[in-house]
Parts: C-alpha cells; sequence; structure tokens
C-alpha cells in the first residue's frame, strides 16, 4: 500500500490524497460502500464500481461464520468470490462481537462468543482475527480491539483502550509472522479508541504510532455520542496522528459527518446509511433527505435528484421510484441504492475537488447552509 498527500486546505485540515493497493487507486476523501456479506445491499460489483466507489467494507465477523472463512480462502480471496475489481477493507468484527453483550465474556486474552446465526460457541483473539483476515484476502485489515459503549464510565473506557493496543501490539506481530496467502500485500490499521476522553484518546494513538503501521483507524465514535462531540475528538485524534499516513474514521456517517470529519483530517470512511435507508425509502440529495413513499412524490416526474449522476438519476422520475416502493418491487431498492451510493461517491468526489482548488471551506458552508435548511423544511412538513 501507499498513500501520497496532494494537497491540505489552507482554511481547515481536509486533505487529498491517493491511496494505492494492488487492487487500484483510490482517490482520497474516500467512501466505501458496506458490503458486510461481501456483496453491498441490492447491487451487483458492476453497480457499485459505476457509483465511483474503488473501496468496499467487508466484516469478518461474519464471513467467519457464514459462508466460513475457508471457502473465501479456496475461492481465492474475496476479490474472486465477490468478483470485486477494485479494494477492500475488512472490519475485524470487534464491534459486532461487543454488541453481542449477553453472548459474550472477554478476557485479555480475547473474547468466548456465542454466533447469532445458531448459538454456537467462538473465541476470537488477537492472532485469530489476523488469520481470519488472511484468508479472507482484504487489502486492508482492522485488528481486534475493544469497543466500549458510549456511556460507559472512564474506568471501563481506559481498560478497553489498554486491551485495544495490547492486542494491536499481538496483532502486528502476528501479522509479521504470517504472510499473506493470495499473492499479494496487506496492510494492517490499528484503531484508536478512548472514548470521549481527550486524554485516553491522544494516549492510545501516541502508543499506536510506535508500532509503525501504514494507517490509522478512529474508532468507538457515531454511537450515541452528539455529533459535535464526535467532531471534537476527531479533531484531537487527527491533529495527534502521523500526516503522512492515511486516517479512517469507522462506520461514519450522514453526509454532513463526512464533510465536517474531512474538514478535521479524516481521508476514509464506511457506513451503512446510504444502503440501509435507500432500503427504508430515503433518498439523499443536495436539499436534504426525502422519503419517496411520500404522497408528494406520486406524481412528480422530474428526476430522482437532478445533482446526483448516476443510472438512477438520468434514467428514473421520482414518481417512477415511489411506484416501486408502493408496490413492493424489488427494482426500487436497487435504484435507491445505487442513487444513495452514487451520491455518497460524488459528494466526497467533489470535496476532493474543492481542496484541489482551494475552495473547499466556502463550499462546505454553502452545502451545510442548503442541505440544513431543506432538512428543516422537510421535517416540519412531515410533522
Amino acid at each position: 500500500m501507499q498513500f501520497t498527500l496532494e494537497r491540505t486546505d489552507a482554511v481547515s485540515k481536509a486533505r487529498a490524497g491517493i491511496l494505492w493497493t494492488v487492487h487500484g487507486e483510490i482517490p482520497t476523501p474516500a467512501f466505501m460502500p458496506v458490503g458486510t456479506n461481501a456483496t453491498v445491499k441490492a447491487l451487483t460489483a458492476e453497480e457499485v464500481w459505476a457509483t465511483g466507489a474503488r473501496m468496499v467494507l467487508a466484516n469478518a465477523y461474519h464471513l467467519y461464520l457464514r459462508p466460513g472463512t475457508e471457502i473465501i480462502a479456496n475461492a481465492g480471496g474475496i476479490h474472486r468470490f465477490a468478483n470485486w475489481k477494485g479494494s477492500v477493507l475488512t472490519d475485524s468484527g470487534g464491534y459486532q462481537v461487543y454488541s453481542l453483550a449477553d453472548l459474550r465474556k472477554t478476557t485479555d486474552e480475547g473474547v468466548h462468543f456465542k454466533s447469532h446465526l445458531d448459538g454456537s460457541a467462538h473465541f476470537f483473539t488477537a492472532e485469530k482475527v489476523i488469520e481470519i483476515q488472511r484468508a479472507i484476502g482484504a487489502d486492508i485489515v482492522m485488528p481486534f480491539d475493544e469497543c466500549p459503549p458510549s456511556n460507559a464510565d472512564r474506568k471501563t473506557i481506559e481498560r478497553a483502550v489498554h486491551r485495544t493496543i495490547a492486542w494491536a501490539s499481538r496483532s502486528m506481530e502476528h501479522f509479521s509472522k504470517h504472510g499473506a496467502r493470495h499473492g499479494y500485500e496487506q496492510s494492517l490499521f490499528p484503531i484508536v479508541q478512548g472514548g470521549t476522553h481527550r486524554d485516553l484518546r491522544e494516549f492510545c494513538a501516541v502508543e499506536l504510532i510506535k508500532m509503525g503501521a501504514e494507517g490509522y483507524a478512529i474508532g468507538g465514535l457515531a454511537v450515541g455520542e452528539p455529533n459535535e462531540t464526535m467532531y471534537e475528538v476527531t479533531d484531537w485524534t487527527t491533529d495527534v496522528l502521523p500526516p503522512e499516513k492515511p486516517r479512517y474514521l469507522m462506520g461514519v456517517g450522514t453526509p454532513l459527518d463526512l464533510l465536517e470529519s474531512i474538514a478535521r483530517g479524516i481521508d476514509m470512511f464506511d457506513c451503512v446509511l446510504p444502503t440501509r435507508n435507500a432500503r427504508n425509502a430515503q433518498l439523499f440529495t443536495r436539499d436534504g433527505k426525502i422519503n419517496i413513499t411520500n404522497a408528494k412524490w406520486k406524481r412528480d416526474f422530474s428526476p430522482i435528484d437532478e445533482e446526483t449522476d448516476s443510472y438512477a438519476s438520468r434514467n428514473f422520475s421520482k414518481a417512477y421510484l415511489a411506484h416501486l416502493f408502493n408496490a413492493n418491487e424489488i427494482l426500487g431498492l436497487t435504484l435507491a441504492t445505487l442513487h444513495n451510493v452514487a451520491f455518497y461517491e460524488q459528494l466526497v468526489r467533489e470535496a476532493r475537488e474543492r481542496i484541489m482548488n482551494g475552495t473547499f471551506a466556502p463550499w462546505l458552508g454553502e452545502f451545510k447552509s442548503r442541505y440544513q435548511k431543506s432538512s428543516v423544511a422537510v421535517s416540519d412538513e412531515n410533522s
């Protein structure tokens, strides 16, 4: 993996760069659609590529349970298994394991848990999770970490930070001793934890930086804390992380969250919002979110969104999409997902262009004003 920083905004901490993996070039800032089970729900790999996405996220926990990592390995790795020609990042599954509050037991060695699918017992260690991701064959892999809930007390978060650092160290060691399985190199991004405590975030980041990784992730945000707190924590953390390496903010977020985080120095994102919301009839536009099943769209023959360049927006009207959802047609899920993913991809591409030409700060202000004003109007109308 290589990362080149091309330009930093003069007003904010926004950055434009290029990330290279063996599977291609990813201009940053970059948004990764979520393909938990080696598929972005409702889309083919070709449709995802057409949105402009060049990297997708898959989840090691889910793929370990189903279909099983050796099946993916025997297929030649996740790229061949899913017929995806771009890059792949796999989350370690730490967040998913910790969401199984009643089905897990954590020790310094690892986590005992029961599958949410069939109740079978499993044990994840830092080393085991690296082995799983070596078998899957993602370009970028994440170490096992402890992600405490947003309302956890300081003592719990501090313990999670120390475990995260220890597990990252064990992961790096195991990663270096056991090579890639599919003929190309992989990269490991340690995860900065620490809740909303500045000293814990900075301590965790400093300890992880000592490990000399190729990039760094920020985890444990967008889990219930106020948006302004998330932005503040992101700001603290990017101040500490090395500027020459990519920064990945995990699980974020809304269109405004992306732009606010880009302004604070983030390069990479993933989030389920564009795909999940699409399946629930919610579309993203420059004028805020719309619910396409609202009666007002039933006779609206205008494009889904004239400012989003996608197959869905170019070829279909709001009235047609409203009809598909009201008739429970599967095509509605596909077109809405195509639109939302294209909207997110276009948003980060434009942010990159604005950083490169020195107009990011005023453009961000204009986007926020228009998006927030329209969102308030839609909220008032729906109430």
